[in-house]
């Protein structure tokens, strides 16, 4: 089964480079990547870059179009108002089948902010011991994923102690 994680880095650059660290993984054959997108805010700026990986494991699980509608929902969509809110309810509805829910949008609303970056990744077959290792200098910080409770729980643990 894939978990799709996000986690958030203290710096604008941090989600770059911990995408750069998981690669040379899959290399290793500790993580297989299905796919990844970006969300990176950068100090000043008004309003966060987000950019999907390429060339993960093939073709990604999930396409451009995927992305672009979650970012949408979770950075652009409240400036929009309130007249397209049966859309928004149609949307959220339709992420319901990757764990994303009310919950996990404002949960990621609310902790990535400007100067902070964040990488959205579906992936299986981690080892993670070996992935929080290599992934232990970029300080990540689990903001949501979509797996169950007692695992979410381990991987929460392990890169606080990390």
């Amino acid at each position: 089964m894939s978990a799709l994680t996000v986690l958030k880095f203290a710096t604008a650059a941090g989600a770059d480079h911990a995408l750069k660290t998981l690669r040379t993984l899959q290399e290793q054959q500790l993580i297989t990547i299905e796919d990844a997108a970006i969300v990176s805010w950068p100090q000043g700026k008004k309003g966060p870059k987000t950019h999907q990986a390429s060339n993960m494991a093939g073709i990604g699980a999930l396409d451009g179009a995927f992305w672009g509608m979650l970012f949408g929902l979770l950075f652009f969509v409240p400036f929009f108002g309130l007249a397209i809110g049966a859309g928004i309810g149609a949307l959220t509805g339709a992420f319901a089948d990757f764990g994303i829910d009310d919950k996990f949008i404002k949960q990621v609303q609310s902790q990535v902010v400007e100067g902070t970056s964040a990488l959205f990744l579906m992936s299986s077959n981690a080892v993670v011991d070996r992935v929080v290792d290599a992934l232990k200098g970029e300080n990540p910080e689990i903001i949501a994923t979509n797996l169950e409770k007692d695992k979410e729980d381990a991987l929460k643990a392990a890169f606080t102690h990390a």
